[in-house]
């Protein structure tokens, strides 16, 4: 795959559905799902002694989803989707850091 041609495969995956999926109705709401999207891509090349060449390179998307976006007929309103467990991690290393800071003192 030549590099214009990857360019547009990965910018029409960067749109709207990547980050917000597809509506779904039931009983008078409209959930539509929202997600963090992370992308990343590396490569290179390189040349052994003599006429060796080699190269390569890589990519992926990351979705995690964050919340959704309820609607009715009285309104809509975004709900985050809260992780207990990285909220629990950072409140475990803050004491720690705060124990190990304060036996420094």
């Amino acid at each position: 795959m030549e590099i214009p041609e990857l360019i547009r495969s990965l910018l029409n995956q960067a749109g709207a559905k990547t980050v917000y999926g597809d509506p779904v109705s039931s009983e008078g709401k409209t959930v539509v799902p929202v997600a963090k999207v992370r992308c990343g891509f590396g490569g290179g090349s390189g040349k052994k002694q003599g006429d060796q060449e080699g190269g390569g390179g890589g990519g992926g998307f990351v979705a995690k989803p964050v919340g959704f976006i309820e609607i009715t007929g009285a309104g809509s309103r975004y709900v985050p989707i809260v992780d207990v467990q990285s909220i629990a991690m950072a409140a475990g290393l803050g004491i720690l850091v705060g124990v190990l800071l304060s036996r420094r003192g």
